[in-house]
């Protein structure tokens, strides 16, 4: 596509050569510039790209893309200049017109919630799946066609950057998909990277203290999240859920809530309860219907409706959504059964905030036999108010913590676990080991028959920051190791 076509509907002064050159990519991090991309420059938390402007040139940059209109009249480069009111705006806008505006051939779903963002996309992408409908589910664990882990050059985010998002609803489209599943982060949204997906619903599950270092202030991430129901056509919001109940309200479009509780659309009831399902009776205005889960927990029931209220809003019958529920699967790292020899029950959450971990804990110690062990820590440089709240939650479930690390980042992992051991029952059992594979094998090794033990807070993720430094770590590895050599042990 020639410069001079993708800059044709986007208001923009250009400066020097010829806007005729042909544009081959965008690309906003000037070490991965390649020959005939365009260069956006855009200032980050801790750098800003005006830096490394000549990097992007000699890489191959045909022009470079700015939002500071001084600069203008100080650049002179060897490319085209261009001028735009806002660089991440203009990032999306030209990541979805140089791949043909591929959103607009799929029925998008955005979600967006502090809590369940990754289980209820996976949820309605198996609810689809099977109704044999082709479906692409893009998060936290990764990109996914109908089920299957797809392997794309991308920068792992919650919420892609627009380079790589449009590209892979390109490759999608390319492959016949019908459904796109996204996972929407406030960061995401305020970064207006989902600005030009052609979101058909916005799924809105929750609202809770998080990422409030992000974005300053409490208000400004509950407004980054609200940015959804600004881009999508319609809305399911959670009634039980008091944030999501005003997004409803200031919302002028149609819209229909979910819940367990009353005043909502579609309200599941929780009938009788098992020690691995639950039995409902899903009521909405398309009916009434029993059916089973194969899960036990209010948030599980919570994610579950919603998934179930979204795939019915896109036009499917309800008695046939709710079967397909009935074969849900809780992804990767999501209260993920590690099964075993011991007879110990051992699971792997990423429970990472107060709501998050409390609701995995009340599931947990309904079918615990034995004690409850949980090993869990927070990260560093963020959401420093959670910590106190973390360890209150934890030690009102738990019979013995183990704090460890989680991403301490640049923080002392010693103060992070003082400030969530505050919130602990003065009686609470815990020992603080740093090394967070050392943690999770005492916690197994000197566990008995019959007990509990829930890993906390990575999740599905295989990485770990200490430091400046990303070490490869995982939970779940860990876990078969430990089991692995207890095994051969004997």
């Amino acid at each position: 596509m020639q410069l001079a076509e993708l800059l044709k509907d986007w208001p923009c002064t250009v400066k020097g050569g010829s806007i005729r050159i042909e544009v081959l990519g965008i690309e906003d991090y000037a070490q991965k510039v390649k020959e005939g991309d365009l260069f956006v420059v855009r200032k980050g938390t801790n750098d800003d790209g005006f830096k490394y402007i000549e990097i992007a040139i000699q890489n191959g940059a045909i022009g470079v893309v700015i939002e500071d209109e001084k600069l203008l009249d100080k650049l002179s480069l060897p490319v085209p200049i261009i001028w735009v009111p806002n660089s991440l705006k203009f990032l999306s806008y030209s990541a979805a017109k140089l791949n043909r505006f591929p959103a607009e051939a799929l029925q998008v779903i955005a979600i967006t919630g502090t809590n369940g963002k990754t289980t209820v996309s996976h949820f309605i992408g198996q609810i689809l799946n099977t109704l044999h409908k082709k479906v692409m589910v893009i998060g936290t664990n990764g990109v996914f066609i109908n089920g299957k882990e797809i392997d794309l050059d991308y920068e792992h985010l919650t919420t892609l950057q627009p380079k790589h998002l449009h590209k892979i609803f390109q490759h999608g489209v390319s492959k016949g998909v019908q459904y796109a599943v996204l996972e929407a982060s406030s960061m995401g949204l305020s970064k207006h990277r989902l600005d030009d997906c052609s979101i058909n619903i916005g799924v809105f599950l929750n609202l809770a203290e998080d990422h409030i270092e992000d974005h300053g202030s409490y208000e400004k991430y509950k407004a980054a999240k609200q940015i959804l129901a600004t881009l999508s056509e319609r809305l399911v919001l959670n009634g039980d859920d008091s944030f999501c109940r005003t997004v409803g309200l200031q919302a002028k479009k149609p819209k229909v809530y979910f819940g367990l509780g009353n005043r909502v659309d579609y309200q599941l009831q929780l009938l009788a309860d098992g020690s691995n399902s639950s039995t409902c009776c899903l009521q909405s205005k398309k009916g009434q219907k029993v059916f089973t889960l194969p899960f036990v927990g209010d948030h599980h029931l919570q994610n579950s409706i919603a998934a179930i209220t979204t795939v019915s809003e896109l036009g499917f019958d309800i008695e046939e959504v709710c079967q397909a529920a009935e074969s849900l699967s809780l992804p990767k790292g999501r209260l993920q059964y590690i099964s075993n020899n011991l007879n110990l029950d051992i699971y792997i959450d990423y429970a990472h905030t107060e709501a998050a971990l409390r609701a995995v804990l009340q599931t947990l110690k309904k079918t615990v036999k034995g004690q409850l062990i949980v090993v869990f820590s927070c990260g560093g440089d963020r959401d420093k108010a959670k910590r106190i709240k973390m360890g209150a939650v934890a030690s009102k479930y738990a019979d013995m913590i183990y704090l460890t690390t989680d991403n301490p980042r640049s923080e002392d992992p010693e103060v992070i676990n003082s400030q969530i051991a505050a919130g602990f029952l003065s009686t609470q059992k815990y020992e603080t080991i740093l090394n967070r594979g050392d943690a999770i094998t005492k916690a197994i090794l000197s566990a008995k028959e019959g007990d509990t033990i829930l890993i906390a807070g990575k999740g599905h993720e295989n990485t770990q920051t200490i430091g400046k430094t990303q070490i490869h770590f995982s939970d779940i590895e860990c876990v078969q190791s430990v089991l692995e050599t207890k095994l051969n042990m004997g």
